[in-house]
Formats: C-alpha cells, sequence, structure tokens
C-alpha cells in the first residue's frame, strides 16, 4: 500500500510520513535548550541567518533546513495541499504549481528567494510547504495501526471524522528507521563541517 488514508479522506505518502517525523524531531530538538527554557524562536532566527549556507543540506536532511520556514505559510487551498501531500519523493508538483494553496510571510518569500537560486530548490519548498501544511493541521500524531487492530480504532475515531490522524509506520517495516537514518546523515555532515555534535 503506497498511501496512508486518513479519516475525512486525505491520503500521506510514506514519503511525508516520514520526513514528518524528522520534521517534528528536529523542532523538539530545537525548542529548549540544556536549562529547559522554550528558545526556539531564537534558534530558528539564528538559522535563517544562516539559508545561504543551510541550502547544502536540502538533500541529505531537507527537515534540518525545512524548519527555517515554520509559521512562514498561511495556507489558503486545502486541497491544492492534500493534493501535495499525495505524492512521494520521485514524482513532485513544481513549487510555481502550488501558488494557490498558500501565501508566504514577506521574510518566508526572501527565504524563498535564496533557496530557488540553489539546485533541487524548487522541490525542496514544495517539500517544506508540505511540513507545514501537516504542522499547522490539528493532528493526532504516532498513531499506529496494525490491520488487526484497524477495524476497532475506525470505530473509536466515528467522532472525530474531520479531524486529521497521521498514520505512521512504528519503525519495523521496510522503510523503518529512514527517517533516524536521515538525521544521523545531517548530524555527522554538520559535525564535519565544525559544528558540535547534536545529542
Amino acid at each position: 500500500m503506497n498511501l496512508h488514508e486518513t479519516p475525512g479522506d486525505m491520503s500521506i505518502s510514506p514519503y511525508f510520513l516520514d520526513l514528518r517525523s524528522a520534521y517534528q524531531s528536529e523542532m523538539d530538538d530545537l525548542r529548549f535548550d540544556s536549562e529547559g527554557r522554550d528558545v526556539l524562536q531564537q534558534r530558528l532566527a539564528g538559522k535563517r541567518q544562516e539559508i545561504a549556507f543551510l541550502v547544502q543540506m536540502m538533500d541529505i536532511s531537507p527537515e534540518m533546513v525545512a524548519v527555517v520556514f515554520h509559521r512562514g505559510f498561511e495556507f489558503t487551498g486545502r486541497a491544492v495541499m492534500e493534493h501535495l501531500l499525495t505524492h512521494d519523493e520521485d514524482v513532485f508538483p513544481a513549487w510555481s504549481s502550488l501558488a494557490g494553496g498558500f501565501e508566504l510571510a514577506p521574510w518566508a518569500q526572501d527565504l524563498a528567494d535564496i533557496v530557488l537560486e540553489s539546485p533541487g530548490g524548487d522541490k525542496f519548498l514544495a517539500v517544506t510547504a508540505g511540513l507545514e501544511y501537516m504542522a499547522s493541521l490539528p493532528v493526532a500524531a504516532g498513531v499506529i495501526i496494525s490491520d488487526e487492530d484497524e477495524d476497532e480504532d475506525e470505530d473509536s475515531d466515528q467522532d472525530g471524522a474531520d479531524d486529521l490522524v497521521i498514520l505512521e509506520d512504528d519503525g519495523e517495516g521496510e522503510d523503518g528507521g529512514d527517517a533516524r537514518t536521515r538525521q544521523e546523515a545531517g548530524a555527522d555532515w554538520l559535525v564535519q563541517q565544525g559544528f558540535d555534535h547534536k545529542d
């Protein structure tokens, strides 16, 4: 099965499900400092200043770069965005074709202009739009449904059928661990560039 069905007739490809998990982990890593203070906005502001450098990581760890666009999208076209989320990595719509799905904040448009100057920038921005769209929805994340539990869970979800529930695999399937591998590769790359290794 290539697509994960969600209540409300929304389908999300395994590619986006995998990246969403990695994106959420990246946001969690950025949110708090060693003393437990919420420093997300300061850290994102710092990353945005480094966008010209970070674009080198778009292919290796897109989720580590996508976070700089956090809250930079105002979504206006649900159908456009939901169609985007059905795509897998090898077939992606052009960035320009998504124009009816959102508006970018001025600061985010400035970042997008820099990204578009790099090879692969068009696809990366489409991926980022999908990640931000998922992050903006009321989701019940991390729900794991096995074949035998599916009927029971569908019954329990009927009251909230209008909410998006993202179904993620348990990390044991053939795609399991992809998000972890991507994060490790990104962390190793940063160390090679002289940054401290993230715990």
